[in-house]
């Protein structure tokens, strides 16, 4: 599904990424991982197709499973920070948020951050900010909808599909589903029109 911030969003929310300017290149990212068996197994998707990808972990998830967060460094891809706990920004204090933020940043060393559900206050906003360039996306694959087919899924997610999409795709196993039916096609797709997969250099 693709998304159109207007202005007033992009006013609400100054200096958050949407789409990258790159004719060429298109950016897929993963969030909420890494997962054990999923991981893995987009890791090596990936590099059938010489693809590289974003990845905006957890920092629970990267205290119980390092080995499979330094995969993802291992082979090439960038990682940002997703928070720890995956909480909804709205529904806490500015300073709750931070130290969720925060304690994600002990363990993911990254100037990237995307806030879970898209979530988060202008305060929380220009807080983050000083620290990091913060992502969201203008392609949404919907793949952690489980009321969404992975044929719907797909045809969201490469229905006008160019150069500077910034993909959002799940590292988890709700969305397992969806994200292993789309994935390989989409990386066909790309390469087809001759789009190259690329990580986030802000």
């Amino acid at each position: 599904m693709r998304v159109k911030p207007g202005k007033i969003l992009r006013s609400l929310f100054p200096g958050v990424v949407w789409k990258m300017d790159d004719d060429e290149g298109i950016y897929l990212t993963f969030d909420d991982g890494p997962t054990p068996g999923v991981t893995e197994w987009i890791l090596n998707t990936l590099d059938r197709y010489d693809a590289k990808a974003t990845f905006f972990v957890l920092g629970k998830n990267v205290e119980l499973y390092p080995d499979l967060y330094q995969m993802i460094l291992d082979r090439g891809h960038k990682v940002g920070n997703h928070t720890y706990s995956h909480q909804k920004g709205w529904r806490m204090s500015i300073e709750r948020y931070i130290e969720d933020v925060d304690l994600a940043g002990d363990m993911v060393h990254s100037e990237l951050f995307r806030p879970p559900y898209a979530q988060i206050t202008r305060t929380q906003l220009r807080e983050v900010s000083k620290r990091y360039r913060v992502v969201l996306w203008n392609v949404l694959s919907r793949d952690y909808n489980r009321n969404v087919s992975p044929k719907k899924c797909l045809r969201g997610t490469i229905k006008g599909l160019r150069g500077g999409d910034i993909i959002s795709l799940h590292d988890s196993a709700k969305s397992f589903r969806n994200t292993s039916y789309v994935l390989p096609a989409l990386l066909r797709t790309a390469r087809e029109r001759g789009l190259k997969c690329k990580i986030l250099e802000l």
